[in-house]
């Protein structure tokens, strides 16, 4: 790992005992060690657009800030800074219990720019919201409308298998485990993209990947109006939809 990166190591145990965790106005608990390479204002932003009602469901969960996260056998490293290519074993986020506690360490060098570690940083808040407070019948009846319907695409790559999965079972009833894994990855990633476009002016291929379609546009902003009932956004951030970017 030396002859991989320069760095100055500390296990994340460490960093949990000896870092100041703030508490933004929302809830949302967190704090940065090392050279992070995020301005706190943009920090702030990111943290910020969290709905207090999803925040809510968060206690006794702090995100770290890190500038490098790295798995090394059973510990978890932390590189408060680093030169060069990242090394093997370098993760974008790791969750680590300690105590009746859960710390997330983001690593935001890694994830190089604002979008990636908002982004981040908002599928680690969604999937933590759902697992704590569960899944919205409104929204679920929604998207297996969809799904149905036989919208092209997915969120991700999970939504996308599990969708799959919940149609094609082979006594050809809905497989209703699958069902149940969908409807809560699409409600993980509704809320994420959701979050994103709060804190950013998001475009919507700029969400693509290579190993499933995006879901189609129209059925994405059917479920981020839903989201935004849900959740309305705190004050000083604003939820719109434009299908033609803004010149």
């Amino acid at each position: 790992m030396s002859q991989a990166v320069n760095a100055q190591l500390r296990t994340a145990q460490e960093i949990i005992r000896d870092a100041r965790v703030n508490q933004a106005p929302n809830g949302i608990c967190y704090t940065t060690s090392g050279e992070v390479m995020l301005p706190s204002d943009d920090l702030e932003r990111i943290i910020g657009a969290v709905p207090r009602p999803i925040a809510a469901a968060l206690e006794r969960k702090a995100f770290y800030f890190v500038p490098l996260t790295i798995s090394d056998g059973d510990k978890t490293l932390v590189a408060e800074r680093f030169d060069g290519a990242p090394p093997e074993g370098a993760i974008c986020h790791r969750n680590i219990d300690s105590g009746n506690s859960q710390c997330v360490f983001i690593s935001t060098r890694l994830l190089d720019e604002r979008f990636a570690i908002a982004f981040e940083f908002y599928i680690n808040v969604g999937h933590a919201f759902v697992d704590k407070a569960g899944m919205s019948p409104e929204f679920g009846e929604l998207v297996w409308s969809q799904a149905q319907a036989n919208v092209r695409g997915e969120t991700s790559l999970d939504a996308h298998e599990f969708r799959k999965m919940a149609q094609t079972s082979g006594s050809g009833r809905v497989d209703e485990k699958a069902k149940s894994d969908y409807l809560a990855a699409a409600f993980c990633d509704s809320i994420a993209i959701y979050l994103l476009s709060l804190c950013l002016d998001v475009d919507y291929y700029e969400l693509r990947e290579r190993d499933y379609p995006l879901l189609a546009p129209s059925a994405l902003a059917e479920r981020l109006k839903k989201v935004a009932v849900l959740f309305p956004p705190n004050p000083g951030f604003q939820f719109n939809i434009f299908y033609k970017r803004r010149s």
